[in-house]
């Protein structure tokens, strides 16, 4: 059912790696585990560009660099190899809810006129699996997904897509948020007429944030008030 709707309803949207939680490492070396179990290459994904790209994308070059025919049905092959291996992964692998995010997701939560969503590169279950790892995953309604696009400001379309069958169609850009990570995290906001904060507890510095120009830039979120006033 769509949420109830006024005219100052926020909509944030959050990249998952880098933004709401580091995972070690378990998503990479999942990623490397099932190309190995679905075609039996090497374990390998050392030197694939991941930050800020769709699971998509990233199969796409791991195929190229195997050898690997991009068909729907390989693709079907991998993921179905990555989602196996990926709760063992997170298990293994020394992850962590970033700094802030926790008390964040719950102010959030807490107030009337915020719709809390996803955009991330994550394919949906291995967001779904991730999140759930952690005891995130209940706080999301709603999102874009790396399923079936390669480039992130799709993903960003189809998260803006989303969020206008949540709240019924009624959805003032003005009032839109990205939360994220990466340079590409601000250039699809952009995509999408969104605002974007950027958080430099990925693989970027604040430098390399700056630059892209996002209407908000923290360190981190372990104070979230510069964010929350905005709302």
């Amino acid at each position: 059912m769509p949420h109830c709707y006024n005219e100052r309803m926020f909509v944030c949207l959050f990249d998952i790696d880098g933004t709401l939680l580091s995972s070690g490492g378990a998503g990479k070396a999942a990623m490397a585990e099932g190309m190995a179990t679905a075609f039996g290459v090497p374990a390998y994904a050392d030197g694939i560009p991941f930050s800020g790209r769709t699971d998509r994308a990233i199969a796409r070059d791991l195929f190229h660099h195997h050898g690997v025919a991009e068909s729907a049905d390989n693709w079907r092959r991998f993921v179905t190899a990555y989602l196996s291996h990926l709760p063992d992964c997170l298990n293994r692998h020394n992850g962590k809810v970033l700094p802030g995010i926790s008390s964040l997701l719950a102010s959030l939560q807490a107030r009337g006129n915020v719709a809390i969503g996803l955009l991330t590169g994550n394919i949906r279950d291995g967001a779904r699996l991730k999140l759930g790892h952690y005891g995130l995953y209940q706080h999301f309604a709603f999102g874009g997904f790396g399923d079936e696009h390669f480039q992130r400001d799709d993903v960003a379309r189809e998260a803006l897509a989303d969020v206008q069958r949540h709240l019924d169609g009624n959805v003032n850009l003005d009032y839109v948020w990205v939360i994220g990570d990466t340079p590409l995290d601000v250039q699809c906001a952009r995509a999408i007429g969104a605002r974007v904060a950027a958080v430099a507890s990925g693989w970027h510095c604040l430098e390399d944030l700056a630059a892209a120009k996002p209407d908000l830039l923290l360190a981190d979120l372990s104070d979230a008030s510069p964010f929350l006033d905005l709302l």
